[in-house]
């Protein structure tokens, strides 16, 4: 929130300096993020008039003027601006003035010059050349009555300061001037100017009828209508000047005031043009299908979830978000509705989101509105509007206030020994009552403890921590002791047996992965199709609809990703991410790190698209398989063996993926992506991709000491056919299930044969079977292995694989 320190002062004025005043501010929760001056530095620039005007006698597109500063002699000063004429009051940069830095960051000196052979004398100036705004459409028009000769900084209040609040959103109440402003008396004890709301006088009976068929949307609902007013009339220039400091630009009298309001009191209102309003005004849910145009051009729908204010015919208004086109006010209108509103937060909060934009209403209702003053705040807005708008015929009808819902506070209580011992100091009774009786709250005592009924403005005083960050709010976050830890403090050291997730992040980035962080939340679609995954945990208030569900997988995101980067010509990809998914267990109970009903584990996943290397000379260039990517598992889990066998996953292949197990128990998949999602997600070649559980990828072996072989090994070659549904894993079982006394050290498989010809087929002796050549290593840690020995060995593998794999050794 943005707002000037004069008008912050005008309600509450410390002893401080500016920087004092921010550091108080941010050390009691209210961070201000930035200071910045109203206008940058200049000098010697004064209220000047024009008194003549008349044509350059040299130039068509200048005037030479003469300007009264309040000295005893006009200024002849030449002036190119198409507004420059008699009578108007300008800023007057005079002889030695400095203007702003330019781009070159130098400061613009004024002198004595001349213009197509006029001396000039000075020079008036533009807004933009003043660096107060960037319209450079003309001079800086000032107000008629501007003193002559007055610095210029001096009239348009430019040494103040813009303060900029990173408020929480339990701070509600400081969404105003005047809501900061009561923070400050009570951090600083200096006297705080509450404003006084008088009655304006009743000059009419009129009521517009009111229906407040929703009590769960609505809780108050105040209005007042206010016929004969002028909305063609201009605001103020102080209150435009104050809206922009707010960031706010002025748009029309009337709608000024609405802004006004709300930045000095936090009070969002509505003022409607009575005349377009058919019937009454029902203040409800919507219906499904409805529709309404609303203030800044869009239409959108709305559904029984969303507050709307109708008439008998059609919606007029978003409750406490935005206005609708339909009843706008505008030149033309003559009598208005004035509308102050207290919406409950739940009712308002993430509405505007649905509909893509925010409001500065919708910010504040969804946080918390003082229900107590709708009333005096629509006293204050019809003042400003018949001061500023008012007609000698303008006449006020009585405010209708209808109160269906108002909330009820609970009472709050503080111990005093539990916040000395949450704060990290001693406290007495008495400071702590101080502390909270500064805030404006009514404090009654006991010993050892403090009860209060939270003001209606306080929406975040709840339980008894707020009030103990109340009080340490107010003592100040600058004033707790530095107070270093008592308890031991004991390193929580990983045992041998498992590596942390950083080394599995190291381990996938030097196979060639990049990390990716997305987001838990995901489309509903990918949870149904790519998890398998019927019944999501799906979210109260999703921040898009496309992210409504948790998700219970990591590769949709790893596609998304995908599809990004080859959106953007990026050939090659390989990304993995580390990421917590989210799965219904009615097993998990509630505990310091769990939710009941719901398991949390992490997992990692990877996904490699395009060539198996960089781009390089050495061979031809290959597209990544199954077999590159099973590889970078088996390297991820190293020196753990993994086994891979056939499975079923909703986002792979059906004939293309691997469950993977380890010890026997599965902790994922890998697999190539099924071609239905790479139609879905429109990519160039299919992907292949793997998911495993984080806990069984962080186990790894504790290293043993093996002494390095004293004799030479010995190495056979041995060549078997074996029906083709023979895995490699099977393979490799049957060869190491083979009593050779501990002498095989190794075996490896270094070639598959597949007959292509008829002939071929009948040498294997059937076309369905294969051959496969596998490299046994064999060697004896107490001597020299004889022939014998390597002959019974060979012959022992042989016999295994015969009789468990069914396999005939080639001759």
């Amino acid at each position: 929130m943005q707002f000037p320190e004069s008008w912050l002062r005008s309600f509450c004025n410390p002893s401080l300096s500016t920087q004092q005043l921010a550091d108080t501010l941010t050390m009691a929760g209210l961070e201000v993020e930035d200071l910045k001056s109203v206008a940058p530095p200049f000098t010697k620039i004064v209220v000047g008039e024009i008194k003549d005007a008349v044509q350059h006698p040299n130039a068509d597109r200048l005037r030479v003027c003469k300007v009264d500063v309040g000295q005893p002699e006009l200024l002849d000063i030449v002036c190119g601006a198409p507004n420059a004429r008699v009578g108007i009051r300008v800023p007057c940069a005079l002889v030695g003035a400095e203007l702003p830095p330019g781009e070159d960051g130098k400061p613009f000196v004024i002198k004595v010059g001349k213009l197509r052979g006029v001396e000039s004398q000075g020079m008036l100036c533009s807004a933009k050349e003043l660096q107060l705004a960037d319209d450079h459409g003309g001079l800086l028009e000032l107000a008629a009555d501007a003193p002559l000769g007055q610095n210029i900084r001096e009239h348009l209040n430019l040494d103040d300061t813009l303060f900029t609040l990173k408020l929480t959103p339990n701070l509600a109440h400081c969404l105003s001037v005047y809501g900061v402003a009561r923070e400050v008396s009570a951090l600083t004890g200096a006297p705080l100017q509450s404003p006084s709301f008088p009655a304006v006088a009743v000059g009419n009976a009129d009521k517009l009828a009111v229906k407040v068929s929703a009590p769960d949307l609505c809780g108050r609902f105040s209005g007042r209508v206010i016929r004969n007013v002028n909305t063609k009339a201009k605001a103020p220039q102080w209150m435009v000047d104050r809206l922009a400091r707010c960031g706010q630009r002025s748009v029309t009298a009337l709608v000024d005031i609405s802004n006004y309001v709300m930045f000095e009191l936090g009070r969002p209102s509505h003022i409607f043009d009575l005349d377009k309003i058919n019937g009454g005004l029902d203040v409800r849910w919507g219906k499904p299908g409805e529709q309404i145009k609303l203030l800044n051009g869009n239409t959108v729908t709305v559904d029984d979830k969303v507050g709307v204010i109708a008439d008998d015919t059609q919606v007029e208004s978003l409750a406490g978000i935005m206005g609708g086109d339909a009843t706008a006010v505008s030149d033309d209108t003559r009598n208005v509705y004035v509308e102050a509103a207290f919406w409950w937060p739940k009712s308002i909060a993430g509405r505007s989101r649905r509909f893509n934009f925010s409001t500065d209403a919708g910010h504040r209702f969804e946080r918390g509105v003082d229900p107590q003053l709708t009333v005096e705040h629509i006293e204050r807005l019809t003042q400003l509007i018949i001061d500023i708008c008012g007609t000698p015929d303008t006449s006020c009808g009585p405010i209708d206030d209808q109160q269906p819902n108002m909330p009820v506070p609970a009472p709050v209580s503080l111990r005093v020994a539990r916040a000395s011992k949450i704060i990290g100091m001693p406290l007495t009774q008495a400071q702590c009552a101080d502390a909270l009786s500064r805030l404006g709250l009514d404090v009654k005592q006991t010993e050892g403890l403090l009860t209060l009924v939270p003001p209606s403005y306080r929406f975040d005083l709840q339980i008894e921590e707020d009030l103990i960050e109340e009080v340490a709010r107010m003592v100040g976050y600058d004033n707790l002791p530095h107070t270093p830890p008592l308890a031991p403090i004991t390193a929580k050291i990983r045992t041998e047996a498992q590596r942390g997730p950083f080394a599995v992040r190291r381990s996938l980035a030097a196979l060639g992965y990049q990390e990716t962080i997305n987001f838990s939340f995901v489309e509903e679609s990918w949870e149904h199709g790519l998890a398998g995954n019927p019944n999501p945990i799906k979210l109260l208030n999703p921040i898009a609809s496309q992210m409504s569900v948790m998700r219970s997988s990591l590769l949709g995101s790893l596609l998304q990703v995908l599809k990004f980067n080859q959106a953007r010509k990026q050939p090659r990809v390989r990304v993995f991410e580390l990421g917590r998914v989210f799965l219904r267990d009615a097993s998990v109970k509630s505990t310091d790190s769990t939710v009941e009903g719901f398991d949390q584990p992490m997992r990692v996943a990877g996904l490699a698209s395009g060539g198996a290397d960089a781009l390089q000379w050495g061979r031809k260039e290959q597209g990544v398989d199954f077999f590159d990517v099973k590889g970078d598992v088996e390297a991820l889990l190293a020196p753990l063996q993994a086994r891979f066998v056939p499975g079923s996953h909703p986002a792979m292949h059906p004939g293309r993926c691997a469950q993977v197990l380890l010890n026997d128990q599965p902790i994922g998949f890998v697999g190539e992506l099924h071609p239905q999602w790479r139609q879905t997600f429109d990519l160039t070649q299919a992907p292949v991709l793997f998911e495993l559980d984080l806990d069984a990828v962080l186990q790894r072996r504790v290293a043993e000491f093996k002494p390095v072989a004293k004799h030479q090994p010995v190495q056979r070659d041995i060549a078997v056919v074996v029906a083709d549904e023979v895995t490699h894993a099977a393979l490799m079982a049957a060869i190491w299930a083979a009593p050779t006394s501990g002498l095989l050290r190794d075996a490896q498989l270094f070639d598959v044969y597949r007959p292509k010809l008829a002939k071929d087929a009948v040498a294997i002796e059937g076309a369905a079977d294969r051959s496969l050549a596998v490299r046994l290593t064999l060697n004896s840690d107490e001597a020299t292995l004889s022939e014998e020995q390597i002959e019974a060995a060979v012959k022992a593998v042989v016999d295994a694989l015969t009789a468990k794999v069914g396999a005939r050794q080639r001759v």
